[in-house]
């Protein structure tokens, strides 16, 4: 699961948490329905916003919602799914641009792709999806022509492009496909009225996933040779910085210029979270769990903090003998019960907790000594709800019904 907007358990309501699970179940499933298991792997956490904003500005009918049966990836359990067009249109962008993203990896060589037989087996796989992303865009009234044309276009810039070449004339064809998929969500919801602002919003989280991409990447670019944006065109990190925060600037105001049925997910998604992921990539937030709190730009944080995790232990002994005790050795941590799996029982459970994803987004009794712990997920750098609520002090009313907000930061716009 790919993307830029990677909210954390931290930062959402229940309520909000479980809308988003059930947009992003909803892409999968969708993905599955309409195109078969394989197509699942393009399930991607920006794909879901698309049915985010077509749910957002749909009025609530009968039906939106289906209950999906036990998945792997939600520990077995049963949940509410979105269902609909939004989610069909999403499966339908997500296919396409993952078709580019494929092609992209042949045409640099990547890994195994460098091999002819793997290579020609990724490019069926991608064409695959171009045809079945059109299908599925043909039935919704959507060309999928629009992001083909950009993604072809991308190559023939990235070629041309040198030092002093205008960075946004690089982005230009993410924008132009993102623009594309976020305007026809107002079409599927019936309000043609939000178009233009969607497409200006689309336009600026276009803008916002290059630049992101570009700076996360672009130390491993110059290692490995790769072509990166910002160092063929000499751009500096303070001004990819200038540039993303004109970019959430434009992507708040363009959402209070449309029309909402319920628009608390769509605006913690494209407002809160999207400016945690800006400063997730430019380095200047930690997580609040951690000792430190918030990093300046550029810093590294302090690895000599005893901290093990989100929620290591202080440094020091644990077992040193408090004051006023009698003067002797440290005793050690009493020993736990053995309860452990054979080698073999636990390689063949990690194997299964592996392909279901539990070690990384969610919890999971450890395969050889059952104790219980936390996924990857768990140690993200989620901040806190108030420390990228900055959109509260001066967004205008977009906030009041901000449920991201309940956490104690003054939303009173």
């Amino acid at each position: 699961m790919f993307g830029i907007v990677r909210p954390c358990a931290h930062r959402l309501s229940e309520g909000l948490r479980t809308e988003w699970m059930a947009h992003l179940c909803g892409l999968c499933l969708a993905l599955r329905s309409d195109h078969g298991q394989f197509a699942r792997i393009v399930t991607n956490y920006d794909g879901l916003i698309v049915s985010v904003l077509t749910e957002a500005q749909s009025e609530r009918a009968t039906g939106w919602r289906r209950t999906a049966g036990p998945c792997p990836l939600r520990a077995m359990r049963t949940a509410p799914v979105a269902r609909g067009e939004g989610a069909r249109l999403a499966a339908a962008v997500s296919l396409v641009l993952a078709s580019a993203k494929v092609r992209d990896h042949v045409a640099a060589g990547d890994g195994l792709l460098t091999r002819r037989p793997a290579a020609a087996a990724a490019r069926r796989v991608a064409a695959g999806w171009d045809r079945a992303g059109a299908r599925t865009g043909a039935q919704l009234g959507f060309d999928t022509a629009l992001l083909v044309d950009a993604v072809d276009r991308q190559t023939g810039i990235e070629l041309l492009a040198g030092p002093g070449t205008p960075l946004l004339m690089v982005t230009e064809p993410t924008e132009t496909a993102t623009a594309a998929a976020f305007a026809h969500t107002a079409i599927l919801a019936g309000k043609p009225q939000n178009a233009e602002p969607l497409a200006e919003a689309g336009r600026l989280f276009g803008r916002l996933a290059h630049l992101l991409d570009a700076v996360e990447d672009q130390q491993a670019d110059a290692a490995s040779g790769a072509w990166n944006p910002l160092t063929a065109t000499g751009t500096t990190r303070a001004e990819a910085r200038r540039l993303c925060d004109d970019a959430l600037r434009g992507v708040r105001l363009a959402l209070r210029d449309a029309e909402f049925t319920d628009v608390k997910l769509a605006h913690v998604l494209l407002v809160h979270e999207l400016r945690q992921s800006v400063d997730r990539a430019f380095g200047t937030t930690a997580c609040s769990h951690r000792a430190g709190g918030m990093v300046p730009d550029g810093a590294v944080p302090p690895s000599d903090s005893g901290q093990t995790g989100s929620f290591g232990p202080p440094p020091g002994n644990p077992y040193a003998p408090s004051p006023g005790s009698p003067v002797g050795p440290p005793q050690p941590p009493p020993e736990p019960p053995r309860d452990r799996r054979g080698l073999i029982a636990g390689c063949l459970v990690w194997a299964g907790l592996a392909c279901t994803c539990q070690m990384c987004c969610g919890t999971f009794n450890d395969p050889w000594s059952h104790q219980r712990r936390e996924g990857l997920c768990s140690q993200c750098d989620c901040g806190d709800c108030c420390e990228a609520c900055d959109c509260c002090s001066n967004c205008g009313d977009c906030c009041e019904s901000c449920d991201c907000c309940d956490c104690g930061c003054d939303c009173s716009c």
